[in-house]
Order: C-alpha cells, then sequence, then structure tokens
C-alpha cells in the first residue's frame, strides 16, 4: 500500500516514508496499516479498538491515543495520522 512517499507493505511487516525505513511494534504496524486501508476515510475509535485489540479489552482506549502519538513522532510527520475529534482517526497523506 502507497500513499504519497509513505509505503505500508503488510506481507513484509514494513513502513517506509521518503525512502526511509520507520520500525514499528506489531500494535503501531496494525494501526497504521488500517488508517492506510480506508483510503482517506475517517476509521471510528471503536473500530480500530475492535480490529486490533479485540472488542471486549477496556484498556485499550487510551492505549489507542499513546499508540498513534508514537506512530506521529515514528513517522516524524504527525499531520500524517489525523485526530477527527470525537469520531477517530484518519490517514492524510496530503493537506486538505
Amino acid at each position: 500500500m502507497t500513499v504519497g512517499d509513505v509505503r505500508v507493505d503488510p506481507e513484509r511487516h514494513e513502513v517506509t516514508v521518503a525512502g526511509e525505513q520507520v520500525v514499528l511494534t506489531r500494535k503501531e504496524f496494525q494501526v497504521l496499516s488500517l488508517l492506510v486501508r480506508a483510503d482517506g476515510a475517517v476509521c471510528t475509535r471503536a473500530q480500530i479498538v475492535a480490529e486490533v485489540w479485540g472488542r471486549g479489552w477496556a484498556g485499550a482506549n487510551r492505549t489507542l491515543d499513546v499508540h498513534v502519538a508514537t506512530l506521529r513522532t515514528k513517522l516524524g510527520r504527525p499531520e500524517l495520522v489525523r485526530t477527527v475529534r470525537g469520531v477517530g482517526y484518519r490517514f492524510a497523506a496530503t493537506e486538505d
């Protein structure tokens, strides 16, 4: 999956930004993959938590916030993972 200069390779579990490899944990990779696959659409918090942590884990909401913050830092471009207040997150490789 490639969006702009961000490439996510699910089979190799690799992410590159502008040709530079970014090392992510398994959960970070799952969150990013889900957002990229959504192709600019908003992924709700509930949807992300259900797909990455499973529906039954109550602590996942705060964990999601931490994972998103870490993703933004590791990608080196915090604007790539946009917060949609009160709804969830979306991946945006271009300025809107």
